[in-house]
Protein backbone atom coordinates (compact mmCIF):
# COMPACT_ATOMS: atom_id res chain seq x y z
CA UNK A 1 0.00 0.00 0.00
CA UNK A 2 1.06 3.49 -0.89
CA UNK A 3 0.54 6.52 0.48
CA UNK A 4 -1.09 8.96 -2.67
CA UNK A 5 -1.93 12.35 -3.21
CA UNK A 6 -3.85 13.42 -6.11
CA UNK A 7 -4.00 16.97 -6.73
CA UNK A 8 -7.52 16.76 -9.15
CA UNK A 9 -9.26 14.03 -8.19
CA UNK A 10 -12.66 15.21 -8.38
CA UNK A 11 -13.70 14.99 -11.98
CA UNK A 12 -13.00 13.52 -15.15
CA UNK A 13 -10.27 11.45 -15.53
CA UNK A 14 -8.96 12.56 -11.86
CA UNK A 15 -12.04 10.48 -11.11
CA UNK A 16 -10.95 7.30 -12.51
CA UNK A 17 -7.64 8.08 -11.30
CA UNK A 18 -8.72 7.98 -7.49
CA UNK A 19 -10.89 5.14 -8.27
CA UNK A 20 -8.25 2.91 -9.63
CA UNK A 21 -5.96 3.86 -6.62
CA UNK A 22 -8.36 3.08 -4.18
CA UNK A 23 -9.53 -0.37 -5.86
CA UNK A 24 -5.67 -1.23 -5.76
CA UNK A 25 -5.77 -0.72 -2.09
CA UNK A 26 -3.74 2.59 -1.55
CA UNK A 27 -3.95 5.40 0.88
CA UNK A 28 -5.28 7.91 -0.76
CA UNK A 29 -5.77 11.49 0.12
CA UNK A 30 -7.32 14.69 -2.26
CA UNK A 31 -6.27 17.59 -2.53
CA UNK A 32 -9.46 19.99 -3.30
CA UNK A 33 -10.73 23.49 -3.05
CA UNK A 34 -13.81 21.98 -1.70
CA UNK A 35 -15.83 23.20 -5.02
CA UNK A 36 -16.55 20.11 -6.27
CA UNK A 37 -17.56 17.05 -4.32
CA UNK A 38 -16.83 13.66 -4.93
CA UNK A 39 -18.24 10.25 -4.34
CA UNK A 40 -15.59 8.39 -2.32
CA UNK A 41 -16.93 8.78 1.06
CA UNK A 42 -14.52 7.65 3.82
CA UNK A 43 -12.68 5.86 1.05
CA UNK A 44 -10.02 9.21 0.77
CA UNK A 45 -8.62 11.27 3.01
CA UNK A 46 -9.23 15.17 2.16
CA UNK A 47 -7.54 18.37 1.97
CA UNK A 48 -9.20 22.02 1.11
CA UNK A 49 -6.34 24.04 -0.02
CA UNK A 50 -5.60 26.46 -3.19
CA UNK A 51 -3.21 24.85 -5.61
CA UNK A 52 -2.02 28.02 -6.80
CA UNK A 53 -1.21 29.23 -2.99
CA UNK A 54 2.30 28.39 -2.10
CA UNK A 55 1.90 29.24 1.52
CA UNK A 56 -1.36 27.86 1.59
CA UNK A 57 0.52 24.11 0.08
CA UNK A 58 3.22 24.57 2.42
CA UNK A 59 0.61 25.08 5.51
CA UNK A 60 -1.04 22.55 4.42
CA UNK A 61 1.64 19.87 3.96
CA UNK A 62 3.67 20.39 6.39
CA UNK A 63 5.10 17.50 8.15
CA UNK A 64 3.45 15.23 5.38
CA UNK A 65 5.29 12.72 3.09
CA UNK A 66 3.79 10.84 0.69
CA UNK A 67 4.99 7.71 -1.66
CA UNK A 68 3.11 9.19 -5.18
CA UNK A 69 2.04 12.59 -5.57
CA UNK A 70 -0.62 12.95 -9.00
CA UNK A 71 -0.88 16.51 -10.01
CA UNK A 72 -3.27 16.83 -12.62
CA UNK A 73 -4.15 20.45 -12.18
CA UNK A 74 -0.60 22.33 -12.71
CA UNK A 75 -0.35 24.48 -15.37
CA UNK A 76 1.85 27.19 -14.97
CA UNK A 77 6.08 27.12 -13.69
CA UNK A 78 5.13 29.17 -11.10
CA UNK A 79 2.86 26.26 -9.43
CA UNK A 80 5.60 23.70 -10.07
CA UNK A 81 7.95 25.57 -8.86
CA UNK A 82 5.42 25.75 -5.42
CA UNK A 83 5.10 22.10 -5.56
CA UNK A 84 9.44 21.82 -5.75
CA UNK A 85 9.77 24.12 -2.66
CA UNK A 86 6.78 22.41 -0.63
CA UNK A 87 7.27 18.50 -1.24
CA UNK A 88 10.79 18.72 -1.66
CA UNK A 89 12.27 15.92 0.07
CA UNK A 90 8.98 14.89 1.36
CA UNK A 91 7.71 12.59 -1.96
CA UNK A 92 9.52 9.81 -4.10
CA UNK A 93 7.38 10.22 -7.16
CA UNK A 94 5.74 13.10 -8.76
CA UNK A 95 3.36 12.33 -11.86
CA UNK A 96 2.58 15.36 -13.48
CA UNK A 97 -0.49 15.09 -16.23
CA UNK A 98 0.82 17.15 -19.02
CA UNK A 99 0.02 17.75 -22.79
CA UNK A 100 0.67 16.85 -26.53
CA UNK A 101 0.21 20.53 -26.72
CA UNK A 102 3.72 20.71 -25.40
CA UNK A 103 5.07 19.54 -28.92
CA UNK A 104 4.61 21.53 -32.24
CA UNK A 105 2.37 20.14 -34.46
CA UNK A 106 3.19 16.65 -36.48
CA UNK A 107 2.51 13.09 -36.76
CA UNK A 108 3.32 10.57 -34.71
CA UNK A 109 5.41 12.86 -32.17
CA UNK A 110 7.66 11.02 -30.07
CA UNK A 111 8.89 12.51 -26.15
CA UNK A 112 12.13 13.70 -27.72
CA UNK A 113 10.42 15.87 -30.00
CA UNK A 114 10.38 18.14 -27.26
CA UNK A 115 12.62 18.43 -24.22
CA UNK A 116 12.08 20.08 -20.78
CA UNK A 117 15.60 19.25 -19.43
CA UNK A 118 16.87 22.02 -21.84
CA UNK A 119 14.37 24.64 -21.96
CA UNK A 120 14.46 27.93 -20.65
CA UNK A 121 12.45 28.54 -17.80
CA UNK A 122 10.91 31.90 -17.74
CA UNK A 123 8.75 31.91 -14.67
CA UNK A 124 4.83 33.55 -14.62
CA UNK A 125 1.22 32.24 -13.32
CA UNK A 126 -1.42 30.66 -15.58
CA UNK A 127 -2.78 33.65 -17.44
CA UNK A 128 1.09 34.75 -18.30
CA UNK A 129 1.28 31.77 -20.90
CA UNK A 130 -0.98 30.11 -23.00
CA UNK A 131 -2.19 26.54 -22.55
CA UNK A 132 1.46 24.74 -24.12
CA UNK A 133 3.50 27.24 -23.38
CA UNK A 134 2.49 27.15 -19.85
CA UNK A 135 3.20 23.13 -19.82
CA UNK A 136 6.19 23.82 -21.03
CA UNK A 137 7.94 25.42 -18.58
CA UNK A 138 6.06 23.76 -15.99
CA UNK A 139 7.75 20.33 -17.00
CA UNK A 140 10.91 22.54 -17.16
CA UNK A 141 10.79 23.47 -13.84
CA UNK A 142 10.01 19.78 -12.47
CA UNK A 143 12.99 18.03 -14.82
CA UNK A 144 15.64 21.38 -14.06
CA UNK A 145 14.50 21.89 -10.44
CA UNK A 146 12.72 19.49 -8.90
CA UNK A 147 14.68 16.89 -6.07
CA UNK A 148 12.36 14.33 -6.43
CA UNK A 149 11.85 11.75 -9.33
CA UNK A 150 9.72 13.31 -11.82
CA UNK A 151 7.06 11.51 -14.83
CA UNK A 152 5.64 14.06 -17.28
CA UNK A 153 2.43 12.05 -18.56
CA UNK A 154 1.50 13.88 -22.24
CA UNK A 155 -2.10 13.02 -23.16
CA UNK A 156 -3.90 14.09 -26.31
CA UNK A 157 -7.63 15.43 -26.28
CA UNK A 158 -8.65 13.12 -23.31
CA UNK A 159 -12.91 11.96 -24.24
CA UNK A 160 -15.08 10.34 -21.69
CA UNK A 161 -18.59 11.19 -20.65
CA UNK A 162 -18.48 13.12 -18.30
CA UNK A 163 -15.96 15.67 -20.30
CA UNK A 164 -16.70 19.19 -19.54
CA UNK A 165 -15.56 20.76 -22.69
CA UNK A 166 -18.00 19.08 -24.42
CA UNK A 167 -15.79 18.68 -27.65
CA UNK A 168 -16.70 15.19 -28.86
CA UNK A 169 -20.43 15.42 -27.91
CA UNK A 170 -20.92 18.95 -29.71
CA UNK A 171 -20.39 16.49 -32.75
CA UNK A 172 -23.27 14.08 -31.21
CA UNK A 173 -25.72 16.52 -30.82
CA UNK A 174 -25.31 18.78 -33.74
CA UNK A 175 -25.93 16.06 -36.16
CA UNK A 176 -28.37 14.59 -33.95
CA UNK A 177 -30.46 17.95 -33.95
CA UNK A 178 -30.01 18.67 -37.37
CA UNK A 179 -28.10 21.93 -37.00
CA UNK A 180 -25.16 23.01 -39.35
CA UNK A 181 -21.39 23.34 -38.14
CA UNK A 182 -18.36 24.79 -39.97
CA UNK A 183 -15.19 21.99 -40.31
CA UNK A 184 -12.26 23.60 -41.30
CA UNK A 185 -10.60 20.33 -42.47
CA UNK A 186 -12.57 17.37 -42.37
CA UNK A 187 -8.50 15.32 -42.94
CA UNK A 188 -7.22 16.79 -39.82
CA UNK A 189 -6.23 13.63 -37.67
CA UNK A 190 -5.70 13.25 -34.27
CA UNK A 191 -4.95 11.25 -31.38
CA UNK A 192 -7.28 10.61 -28.64
CA UNK A 193 -7.69 8.82 -24.66
CA UNK A 194 -10.62 8.04 -22.81
CA UNK A 195 -10.52 8.92 -19.42
CA UNK A 196 -11.09 5.78 -18.61
CA UNK A 197 -7.49 4.67 -19.78
CA UNK A 198 -6.04 7.91 -18.43
CA UNK A 199 -6.96 7.11 -15.10
CA UNK A 200 -5.28 3.41 -15.24
CA UNK A 201 -2.36 4.71 -17.09
CA UNK A 202 -1.53 7.05 -14.27
CA UNK A 203 -1.99 4.36 -12.11
CA UNK A 204 0.09 1.88 -14.12
CA UNK A 205 3.00 4.22 -14.48
CA UNK A 206 3.49 4.81 -10.45
CA UNK A 207 4.50 1.33 -10.84
CA UNK A 208 7.21 1.51 -12.97
CA UNK A 209 11.17 2.08 -12.30
CA UNK A 210 10.06 5.32 -14.35
CA UNK A 211 11.17 8.74 -14.96
CA UNK A 212 10.86 11.40 -17.31
CA UNK A 213 8.50 12.06 -19.83
CA UNK A 214 6.03 9.36 -21.57
CA UNK A 215 3.26 9.87 -24.45
CA UNK A 216 -0.35 7.60 -23.52
CA UNK A 217 -2.44 7.64 -26.15
CA UNK A 218 -4.96 5.03 -27.73
CA UNK A 219 -3.25 3.08 -30.60
CA UNK A 220 -4.16 4.11 -33.84
CA UNK A 221 -5.60 7.76 -35.41
CA UNK A 222 -8.84 9.42 -36.03
CA UNK A 223 -9.72 11.78 -38.41
CA UNK A 224 -12.62 14.54 -38.22
CA UNK A 225 -14.73 13.06 -41.33
CA UNK A 226 -14.29 9.54 -39.08
CA UNK A 227 -16.00 11.56 -36.29
CA UNK A 228 -18.39 12.88 -38.19
CA UNK A 229 -19.40 9.67 -40.13
CA UNK A 230 -19.73 7.37 -36.96
CA UNK A 231 -22.76 10.32 -35.51
CA UNK A 232 -24.21 9.82 -39.09
CA UNK A 233 -24.47 6.31 -38.28
CA UNK A 234 -25.80 6.37 -34.85
CA UNK A 235 -28.74 8.82 -35.86
CA UNK A 236 -29.36 7.76 -38.91
CA UNK A 237 -28.56 11.97 -40.12
CA UNK A 238 -26.49 13.41 -42.38
CA UNK A 239 -24.10 16.24 -41.71
CA UNK A 240 -24.96 19.51 -41.97
CA UNK A 241 -22.14 21.55 -43.13
CA UNK A 242 -21.97 25.28 -42.72
CA UNK A 243 -20.72 27.16 -45.40
CA UNK A 244 -17.68 29.13 -43.09
CA UNK A 245 -16.34 30.04 -39.99
CA UNK A 246 -19.01 32.68 -39.48
CA UNK A 247 -21.13 29.79 -38.98
CA UNK A 248 -20.67 27.68 -35.84
CA UNK A 249 -17.36 26.12 -35.52
CA UNK A 250 -16.57 22.44 -35.37
CA UNK A 251 -15.02 21.57 -31.46
CA UNK A 252 -11.97 20.55 -32.86
CA UNK A 253 -11.05 22.68 -36.16
CA UNK A 254 -7.09 24.38 -35.80
CA UNK A 255 -6.12 20.77 -34.47
CA UNK A 256 -4.59 19.51 -38.73
CA UNK A 257 -2.58 16.86 -37.92
CA UNK A 258 -1.62 16.46 -34.27
CA UNK A 259 -0.51 13.19 -33.28
CA UNK A 260 1.41 11.07 -30.76
CA UNK A 261 3.13 7.66 -30.94
CA UNK A 262 2.54 5.71 -27.92
CA UNK A 263 5.38 2.97 -28.35
CA UNK A 264 7.53 3.62 -25.08
CA UNK A 265 4.75 2.96 -23.05
CA UNK A 266 3.72 0.14 -25.09
CA UNK A 267 7.24 -0.97 -24.77
CA UNK A 268 7.27 -1.01 -20.84
CA UNK A 269 3.83 -3.00 -21.17
CA UNK A 270 0.96 -1.02 -21.15
CA UNK A 271 -1.93 -2.20 -23.86
CA UNK A 272 -4.00 0.43 -25.12
CA UNK A 273 -7.32 0.32 -26.59
CA UNK A 274 -7.87 1.06 -30.54
CA UNK A 275 -8.92 5.14 -31.01
CA UNK A 276 -11.79 4.11 -32.83
CA UNK A 277 -13.45 1.77 -31.31
CA UNK A 278 -13.19 3.47 -27.91
CA UNK A 279 -14.83 7.10 -29.94
CA UNK A 280 -17.74 4.70 -31.58
CA UNK A 281 -18.42 3.33 -28.36
CA UNK A 282 -18.14 6.67 -26.62
CA UNK A 283 -20.54 7.91 -29.38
Amino acid sequence: MKKVLVFGGTRFFGKKLVKALIDNGHDVTIATRGITKDNFSDKVKRVIVDRDDENALMEAFRDKSYDVIYDNICYSPNAAKYACNVFNDNVNKYIFTSTLSVYDAGLNLKEENFDPYGYKIKYGKRDDFDYGEGKRLAEAVFFQEAPFQVVAVRFPVVIGEEDYTNRLISYSDNICKGEAFYVDNLDSTMSFISSQEAGEFLHWISTKDFQGPINACCNGTIKIKEIIKLCEEKYNKKWISAEDNSEKAGAFNGFYKFTLENKKAREMGFRFKNVFEETKKLI
